[in-house]
């Protein structure tokens, strides 16, 4: 048996044309019968950077009884000039993380994935405290199981009061030794029950891994680096899968 929550996350490999640029994490969000993909919108376009992919790929599970069975599938970025993600701003700006539309009929008939949905979400903030230990899942390095194409976990503590946006913005902190490749990894909580309306998925989403915080001032040989993270507030993805 697979956890289903590695079947939840998958592994996105932004391209410009046929170039590749970056890898990065995703994951699966259904809502209202859609389903989407969320990562971080730097994954899909950094002006800072020039990061300007036109596609994506990501990586799906094609055999309910061979989980090593895998497919790469094509996402393009624009149509017609447009991009295809959903986006939002709040008042501190734009939220670094985005929701692609999947059209199911064009996924392959046979897949093995599993999505978050809505009841995953965090109903009372006050229900997690400073200190408690999360589960953020992605591709650090992009490295992960190579034969059966799973992501690895990474073990974190909440480092910020959970509810208050730090320094005004609509993320909270991690305590973990992240890497590149994690963007758009979810942060979540584990539930013994299952929970109500959870199912399969036995996990709290309360996040969206997105980069590395640092301060300006730290001197690289003396001092090592904080390994604090930002995760936007799963919430996010409420308004962004709005209809």
């Amino acid at each position: 048996m697979i956890e289903s929550l590695l079947l939840a996350v998958t592994r996105i490999s932004t391209f410009q044309g046929e170039r590749g640029l970056t890898n990065a994490t995703g994951f699966f969000f259904e809502r209202d019968g859609r389903l989407y993909l969320v990562t971080n919108r730097h994954v899909a376009l950094d002006e800072a950077s020039e990061h300007r992919p036109d596609r994506i790929e990501i990586e799906l599970h094609t055999d309910p009884d061979n989980v090593a069975a895998t497919v790469q599938f094509s996402i393009p970025l624009y149509q017609d000039a447009t991009s295809v993600w959903r986006e939002i701003s709040d008042a501190a700006g734009i939220v670094d993380v985005v929701a692609i539309e999947l059209e199911r009929a064009a996924l392959p008939q046979t897949r093995l994935l599993h999505a978050f949905a809505p009841d995953h979400l965090l109903v009372d903030l006050d229900d997690v405290e400073v200190g408690a230990r999360v589960t953020i899942v992605g591709f650090p390095l992009g490295f992960h199981d190579t034969f059966h194409h799973l992501p690895v976990a990474r073990q974190a503590v909440i480092a910020s009061s959970f509810g208050i946006r730090f320094q005004g913005h609509g993320y909270f902190l991690t305590d973990a030794r992240m890497h590149r490749g994690t963007s758009g990894a979810p942060v979540v909580l584990r539930v013994a029950d299952g929970g109500s309306g959870r199912g399969e998925l036995p996990w709290i989403l309360l996040g969206v891994h997105a980069a590395r915080l640092d301060v300006d001032n730290r001197d690289a040989e003396q001092d090592e680096r904080l390994d604090l993270n930002c995760a936007w507030y799963a919430d996010a993805l409420l308004a962004l899968t709005a209809s």
